[in-house]
């Protein structure tokens, strides 16, 4: 597209910058576009595919050290200013996994020994492949929520009730009889093939370098889902509070259900798991609030939560809470490791649905916890590494009776705060529980479940705390607000998966919205400075005489091609085709002139005052009309049809049309799509680099200034473009 704002002749190709033949008010500039690359889209993939398939030892070893980035940064640690900080924040953290790892077990329908194999292995994995230095992987709870409830799916349709306590009372048998294990021994086999297909898609997605698929997951919803989430888990964890044997719900309209089963049976509350939760919660609420509230004097958060689970575990042994007041405990929890195991591959097709919102929710948590701090800190973190190295964390402990997990908000705040300076510090936290699964997990014996109920509940605070910044949030943006509110409401009253997928559908709709019905306004002049402004949201701005210029603040694009056309007439105040219209077969105007844009046939304007006869008094309300297209990233074909449509109508008003503020690709599409006529002609150099300059080519087009109007510019050379300064 040639881009130009003069009507002198200039030389058919000057050097940058020269004059014309002789004394012109304008000097063009002959900017030359990059010559194409010299192979095509096939040659280049395939070149980079043969690139990656060549085989040297620099290549194997640059490949190594991508795959496992502790290779690149292990040699470089540096013991005595990193090793003090890594060791004291992985034993925190490992302190503070213990509870979260057997609670969090319950929440995915699983045995407490499995949560703690689940973050054992995956500080290890994640340390050895992660580009994070500072994000803590393990047992999260929204996705032991998910595990839980695809679990819990398996569990029926396999013909095993629902117990109603903790997966340690395995009595519960297959009714149909096919199966060979028992409830606890089946749960973990669903879960750990979950595991097995949620680290598959994740290392899939990091190897086809989908990393950006993370972006369509924004904070509001991430922040929705998480609270809806939470919503459901506390909902779940009322009957270990209450000491409630009940069924488990699943599907659509769970938490009503749960509700509804909790006060049909709160009559067979255990008072014993009652008292327990709430003198807990007593203990820990404040403890964990006062951490929080000076964590910036405290060294380390107090381990509020490690203490209250050994000294409940102390009462209700010695008191004998489950004999004397049938209080439900954790029951005998295995040291040592249980033999490697394979998925079921017969589950695989019936959990591949399931597995997809957990991988996606898994690496988005990874991945914006890993870049928050990587900015934080400044140092680089790979996207799709983070996705391989989640992955990794998923496939590889799948094997050995582990759920799936990704990095957790809490532990990684925790382990950010104390002083952690790589991932050594998680292979500290897997240290600690080894110590817990070699000798101290048997002595959880007595735990009472409430207790790790307890434990669950506190640390969702932060999900819940979000409802107090939905009013600033709505102050901010509107349609925000309602994609979380929708998110936090359909992930808690329908599904989590449903809402996960309400929430991005939602979301996109709202950027569609947004595009369909954009912000449009005319602008003014800043005084005498070379500056064009929104009218509608500044004072003192000058119109300028006859000319309009019209901003339109998206890219023009199918959805909003009829938007752009009714709101330029509705800015502008006239409708070129309604005109033409009532002009019938009058001589048409050329564009530039004031002839025939008659005031009694604008819109809003009365047809009393029309004078009779064929003759329409002029108007000098506008002879120009300029799109300023600086907001305008792109313009599809039926965009650019729209373009073409209204240069025509105000052509045959007598009202030119031009365009300013055009990014090269933009330019490319009109040149391509016959903007205004081939170049050459009149109406072929129509779009400028600038609103100013556009403004003063019109002023000079309609006074009449040009040497030669009828051939108005130069035919420049193809793939050339001329701009007038």
């Amino acid at each position: 597209m040639e881009d130009t704002s003069s009507q002198e002749p200039a030389p058919s190709k000057a050097p940058l910058g020269s004059l014309g033949p002789r004394e012109a008010p304008a000097t063009f500039i002959i900017l030359e576009e990059q010559e194409p690359p010299g192979c095509s889209r096939r040659e280049l993939i395939l070149e980079k595919a043969r690139a990656a398939c060549r085989c040297s030892p620099g290549a194997l070893g640059r490949s190594l050290r991508r795959l496992l980035p502790m290779l690149e940064w292990l040699p470089r640690y540096e013991p005595r200013s990193q090793l003090l900080g890594d060791v004291v924040s992985g034993l925190l953290v490992g302190v503070v996994a213990i509870p979260q790892s057997i609670s969090y077990s319950l929440l995915a329908n699983q045995d407490p020994v499995y949560g703690i194999y689940t973050n054992f292995f995956c500080n290890i994995i994640y340390a050895a492949t992660a580009t994070s230095r500072h994000a803590s992987v393990g047992s999260f709870g929204v996705l032991c929520l998910m595990v839980g409830q695809s679990v819990t799916r398996r569990l029926q349709l396999a013909g095993y009730g629902d117990s109603g306590t903790a997966l340690g009372d395995n009595s519960s048998s297959p009714r149909n009889g096919t199966e060979p294990c028992d409830r606890s021994c089946y749960a973990i086999t669903v879960a750990l093939s979950l595991s097995f297909l949620v680290g598959l898609y994740q290392i899939l997605l990091g190897v086809l370098q989908m990393g950006f698929v993370a972006v369509y997951l924004s904070e509001p919803l991430l922040g929705g889902f998480v609270t809806g989430s939470s919503l459901t888990i506390i909902t779940s964890q009322m009957k270990y509070l209450l000491g409630l044997k009940i069924p488990r719900h699943e599907g659509v309209g769970s938490f009503i259900l749960t509700w509804v089963d909790l006060f049909r049976h709160i009559h067979n509350t255990n008072i014993c798991d009652l008292l327990t939760s709430l003198v807990a919660l007593a203990i820990i609420v404040p403890v964990k609030e006062l951490n929080e509230r000076y964590k910036e004097r405290l060294k380390a958060p107090f381990p509020i939560e490690l203490l209250v689970v050994i000294a409940a575990t102390l009462i209700s042994h010695y008191f004998d809470f489950e004999q004397r007041y049938k209080a439900a405990v954790c029951g005998d929890i295995p040291t040592g490791f249980r033999k490697p195991t394979v998925p079921d591959i017969s589950l695989l097709p019936s959990l591949a649905l399931d597995a997809l919102p957990i991988a996606v929710i898994g690496f988005a948590m990874t991945v914006s916890l890993a870049e928050i701090f990587g900015k934080k800190h400044g140092y680089a973190v790979s996207a799709n590494q983070e996705m391989i190295a989640i992955g990794m964390c998923n496939l590889i402990p799948s094997f050995f009776y582990c759920f799936a997990s990704s990095a957790a908000l809490t532990k990684t705040l925790l382990k950010e705060s104390t002083g952690s300076q790589t991932q050594v510090s998680g292979l500290v936290t897997s240290l600690v529980l080894l110590l817990v699964l070699l000798w101290i997990s048997p002595l959880f014996y007595s735990l009472q479940t409430s207790i790790l109920g307890v434990v669950t509940i506190v640390n969702l605070r932060g999900g819940l705390r979000r409802f107090r910044d939905t009013p600033r949030m709505w102050q901010l943006s509107k349609l925000d607000t309602a994609v979380w509110w929708a998110t936090m409401l359909c992930s808690t009253l329908v599904t989590t998966e449903i809402g996960l997928l309400v929430g991005v559908c939602f979301a996109l709709l709202c950027i569609i919205f947004r595009t369909q019905r954009p912000r449009a306004t005319l602008l003014g002049k800043v005084g005498d400075r070379e500056v064009y402004e929104d009218q509608a949201a500044y004072k003192q701005l000058s119109s300028i005489s006859n000319i309009k210029i019209f901003r339109f603040e998206c890219s023009l694009y199918y959805a909003n091609k009829d938007y752009f056309k009714a709101v330029l007439y509705q800015k502008t105040g006239l409708n070129p085709v309604l005109l033409a219209a009532s002009l019938g077969n009058r001589a048409r105007p050329e564009p530039g002139s004031t002839r025939g844009c008659c005031a009694c046939l604008r819109q809003g304007g009365s047809r009393a005052e029309s004078p009779p006869g064929d003759a329409c008094p002029p108007s000098t309300d506008m002879h120009t009309l300029i799109l300023d297209c600086g907001a305008m990233q792109f313009i599809d074909t039926v965009g650019l049809s729209a373009l073409k449509e209204t240069h025509h109508d105000y052509k045959e008003v007598g009202v030119q049309v031009l365009l300013a503020n055009c990014n090269p690709s933009i330019r490319q599409r009109l040149r391509e799509g016959g903007w205004a006529g081939r170049a050459g002609g009149a109406g072929g150099q129509l779009a400028f680099h600038s609103i100013h300059d556009a403004v003063q080519f019109a002023e000079r087009w309609h006074r009449g200034d040009s040497r030669d109007k009828q051939a108005a510019l130069p035919e420049p050379e193809e793939q050339d473009l001329q701009v007038s300064l």
